[in-house]
């Protein structure tokens, strides 16, 4: 963040923070500046509680939903609200079913701000665990609010860096909350000595690291947004990747990784430890890496490779409706299966047939919806009454099966909708990209050992919408 801070000549930055809880419920308040009123959180939320869609997280009070479904969204990221005798900018994203708020008294980039806001959810779900949701807040206040004293100083993000951040704050354990019970305390331990990165020119990376067992592993995951119409043809799609690092090395070692097919990537964010002037020449990753888990880079895939892309899972809904003595009936089913002929490049490791593993299928109902009947041949449904949604959760599926699902509905009065909702699907396969971008080597010099390495490739869905008759 430093780097682009540097870049700026805003006059102010944050002026508070807010994390609200799916219900609404102020759970974190930090002021930096001047103190700002609560009611700028009573605006947002009478604006995301009215949303079908906060922040691509369907009917945020809803227990079965989770943020990756997508459908129509109301809430933008930025909005104008009134502070006072003056008008405020807030910025705000949903995580885990939380909603972080920033407040900004004066323009300030906008893209800086809510990348701050997904680094502060990234570092509670990297000291809390996933998903960093209400429970996990309210159970480790003090560590929240100590992080956040670090983070920030007078509204400009500070130490955002997880190994700096661990190196002053260690994350709870449980011997660490049973002692807090105890003594009444806190059980955020704060170290009175700055972390040794803090003064040197990687502060990502933690002085002193030592394993017994030396690793890396690279995964490159591929998501796929795309909207698909009725008859299964692809209107419009988008891929984005990321390369996901877990490193467990010792000392300081100096790491260099390869790509077979580097012209595929189009567009590309990098971490701080990644040398750009090296990337730009050579299109290779030369970095020294941090301690644990990271994204070490965030990329397009070129327009140019989606041509011709067919999906790999499809879905065939159908609605119907029908009055009789005077009471309007419907019925919807849908069928789930996997594509014989696809446009992934599988892994040369991969073995067997295709597998598709973690499938699901988010079905909103209309909100005329009285009473409905769901019944599946295989996998499990639940369906939340309060925001008229179902999940179908099926697992893992093969080209041998074929899910269906059956529902009846009653509706309120004698009018049908005027559309038919959109589904959202979900699934990933291991061992598969839609790019074809692969590593061709990853070296380690620096360091005496030799360490054990893993890559894989993985693609998933992101925005996956399949429109319905």
């Amino acid at each position: 963040f430093l780097h682009l801070l540097k870049k700026t000549n805003f006059f102010t930055m944050m002026q508070s923070l807010f994390i609200l809880s799916p219900t609404g419920e102020i759970l974190i308040e930090r002021h930096f500046r001047d103190v700002t009123s609560r009611g700028v959180c009573d605006l947002f939320w009478e604006r995301a509680s009215a949303s079908i869609n906060h922040h691509g997280g369907l009917a945020t009070t809803s227990t079965i939903i989770d943020s990756a479904d997508s459908f129509h969204d109301s809430v933008p990221p930025v909005m104008e609200v009134p502070n006072g005798d003056k008008v405020s900018y807030l910025f705000s994203i949903l995580r885990d079913g939380l909603s972080y708020l920033a407040i900004c008294p004066s323009e300030v980039s906008p893209l800086l701000v809510l990348e701050f806001l997904h680094r502060v959810a990234d570092i509670f779900a990297d000291y809390f665990g996933t998903p960093a949701d209400e429970s996990a807040i309210k159970d480790n206040f003090s560590t929240v609010y100590q992080l956040l004293e670090e983070m920030v100083d007078h509204g400009w993000p500070l130490t955002t860096e997880p190994n700096a951040l661990k190196a002053m704050i260690r994350p709870p354990t449980v011997m660490g909350k049973l002692q807090s019970v105890v003594t009444g305390g806190s059980n955020a331990v704060v170290s009175d000595a700055l972390p040794s990165g803090t003064v040197s020119n990687m502060p990502w990376r933690a002085a002193g690291v030592r394993y017994n067992q030396n690793e890396i592993y690279i995964d490159i995951v591929e998501e796929i947004d795309a909207i698909i119409d009725a008859t299964g043809n692809v209107v419009s799609s988008d891929v984005s990747g990321s390369i996901q690092a877990q490193s467990q090395l010792s000392g300081i070692p100096d790491l260099l990784l390869t790509f077979k097919n580097p012209e595929v990537i189009d567009d590309c964010a990098l971490h701080p430890c990644v040398r750009y002037g090296r990337f730009e020449s050579d299109k290779v990753l030369s970095f020294v890496p941090p301690d644990g888990n990271f994204e070490l880079m965030r990329y397009r895939v070129k327009n140019s490779t989606m041509q011709g892309f067919h999906p790999p899972i499809y879905v065939h809904p159908h609605w119907s409706f029908s009055e009789n003595s005077g009471e309007l009936t419907g019925n919807v089913s849908l069928t789930v299966g996997i594509r014989s002929i696809s446009s992934l490049i599988l892994s040369p490791s991969r073995k067997g047939s295709m597998m598709v593993e973690d499938v699901a299928v988010t079905m909103p109902l209309p909100k005329s919806v009285k009473t409905t009947n769901i019944n599946v041949n295989m996998g499990t449904v639940i369906y939340d009454e309060a925001a008229k949604v179902a999940k179908w959760t099926l697992g893992k599926l093969d080209c041998t099966k074929k899910p269906q699902l059956q529902a009846s509905l009653q509706m309120d009065g004698t009018r049908g909708p005027e559309s038919n909702p959109n589904l959202a699907l979900e699934w990933k396969i291991p061992l598969a990209s839609v790019s074809g971008l692969s590593v061709s080597g990853l070296s380690v010099t620096g360091e005496s050992y030799r360490p054990y390495k893993g890559v894989r490739n993985i693609i998933k869905s992101g925005k996956f919408v399949a429109r319905s008759s």
